[in-house]
């Protein structure tokens, strides 16, 4: 069924990736505010990020328009990265955009010599963590009532590994 969605829907595919600047912060910033989150990212603080030397960044774009429909952002420090954020936007979930965004940004950490891989993912976030699991991160932990949700409430988060190395 991905042709028929590729027929009816041809600004779907393809997706192609690429690295990200602060001409993008607002289009991040907007993804952002998609992403569940309790307090999304404002265009200046995407932009401090982008423009920080140990930020890798990549994002997805689909078919030929010039603004990302996802982003991962990660900071690396020695032969380490933190996944800060990966978000597909809303009308691109499922695509497998979300895929096609992590190989390309694993494949960017590695070249740049990062040899292992962290993040967190919000307890019970079972899509992002199949997504994670496929690549071959693996848990290493758990934090008790990590994130803050939009509604008041805590939820803890799963610390996730991989290493490239």
């Amino acid at each position: 069924m991905d042709w028929l969605r590729r027929l009816l829907h041809p600004e779907s595919a393809p997706a192609r990736t690429g690295r990200l600047d602060v001409r993008h912060a607002r289009h991040v910033a907007a993804l952002h505010h998609q992403g569940g989150f309790a307090r999304g990212w404002e265009p200046g603080e995407c932009a401090a990020l982008l423009a920080d030397p140990a930020i890798i960044s990549e994002g997805v774009f689909a078919g030929n328009g010039p603004n990302p429909a996802g982003f991962v952002i990660s900071r690396k420090a020695a032969d380490e990265a933190e996944i800060l954020s990966i978000v597909v936007g809303r009308a691109h979930r499922r695509d497998g955009l979300g895929r096609a965004l992590l190989h390309a940004h694993l494949g960017q950490l590695a070249a740049s010599g990062v040899q292992h891989v962290y993040l967190e993912v919000e307890d019970g976030n079972l899509p992002a963590e199949q997504l994670y699991r496929h690549f071959g991160f693996r848990e290493v932990g758990r934090r008790k009532n990590y994130y803050a949700k939009s509604d008041g409430s805590r939820t803890g988060a799963v610390t996730m590994r991989l290493d490239l190395a």
